[in-house]
């Protein structure tokens, strides 16, 4: 179990940034409402900014001491809010620029797992204006079923699970709103599981089950039959499997902070990682914060951690430079 200080933390000046204009806007005013909402209990002194409604490059970062991010999506989890706050050397939540960037892209990631013996399933890139004829080549090779989803988006958006060629092109279709670039990945018929990685150490793993093909955008958000279970008929070596591949993943991208890798279960008990979030969900009911609980932390307390531990890396990395 992670241990946290149970002393209160001096109050500090904290800009929480959520909402933007991606995809994930919703969910992720919530994610800043939850993180807000704890911080202040903790009597920090927090200012929501959403960057669709306010210019960033007129803030003065001067004013706070520490930038927490609930910003889901593109300029959220891609690199770029990072880079921009590391340019102006305030200190934030979660992984930096270079890694946000490397985990936003499926196939970035992808062959980085590859390159460190990561299991991830086959895959293959392919973008809009590749011919039916190149596209379904790659479906064929890689063989039945396959997964179709945009290389960089978030909650399950434009995912499509294809069994057979005549169900490609609707699902090409689909995938296409939500960028140029996409991926045909081998399906991996098994159990949907996620783990948690703080500060390098793994969480409990939690099994998904959903009615639906696969756990969704619907399955994640709006079906109230979808079932997250830590308790399961997989002994203690597979689930300690699934979060040492976990550990593996987050190693790979060089996640920082607060991140949570989803994974499949084969029919050989065989954990293949599918991605890598460095702005997991952070609603009471997300899954991050379920797996905290469990491991005896609250909401709160895992707030406050994700503040400590850009702090600490800030320090250090000052000293490094020093």
């Amino acid at each position: 179990m992670l241990k946290f200080s149970q002393v209160t933390p001096p109050s500090l000046a904290i800009a929480v940034l959520s909402g933007g204009d991606s995809s994930e806007r919703e969910i992720s005013l919530a994610s800043g409402r939850a993180i807000q909402d704890a911080l202040e209990a903790l009597g920090h002194c927090c200012t929501a900014i959403d960057p669709a409604t306010t210019d960033l490059n007129s803030v003065d970062w001067l004013d706070f001491d520490v930038a927490a991010i609930g910003l889901h999506g593109r300029f959220g989890e891609d690199g770029q809010l990072q880079k921009l706050l590391e340019a102006r050397c305030i200190p934030f939540t979660g992984s930096n620029s270079e890694a946000s960037a490397l985990a936003f892209s499926k196939s970035a990631s992808k062959q980085q797992f590859i390159n460190d013996s990561v299991p991830t399933p086959e895959f293959a890139v392919i973008r809009q204006t590749d011919s039916a004829t190149h596209i379904a080549e790659h479906a064929r090779t890689i063989g039945y079923p396959i997964v179709i989803k945009p290389d960089a988006e978030g909650s399950s958006f434009g995912i499509t699970i294809v069994n057979s060629p005549d169900r490609l092109p609707a699902a090409l279709t689909k995938c296409f709103q939500f960028g140029s670039v996409a991926l045909v990945e081998r399906a991996v018929p098994g159990t949907e599981w996620t783990v948690a990685v703080v500060d390098g150490r793994a969480l409990s793993p939690i099994c998904i089950e959903t009615r639906r093909s696969f756990y969704d955008f619907r399955a994640k958000y709006e079906d109230d039959t979808t079932q997250y279970l830590f308790e399961t008929e997989f002994d203690t070596a597979i689930v300690e499997q699934i979060q040492s591949v976990g550990l593996d993943a987050c190693r790979s991208l060089g996640t920082q902070g607060v991140a949570r890798v989803d994974l499949r279960l084969d029919s050989f008990n065989r954990p293949w990682v599918l991605e890598v979030n460095t702005i997991p969900g952070m609603t009471n009911h997300s899954l991050v914060p379920k797996a905290a609980e469990r491991a005896g932390i609250s909401f709160v307390e895992l707030c406050q951690r994700m503040i400590d531990s850009c702090l600490q890396r800030c320090t250090s990395e000052m000293r490094r430079s020093a």
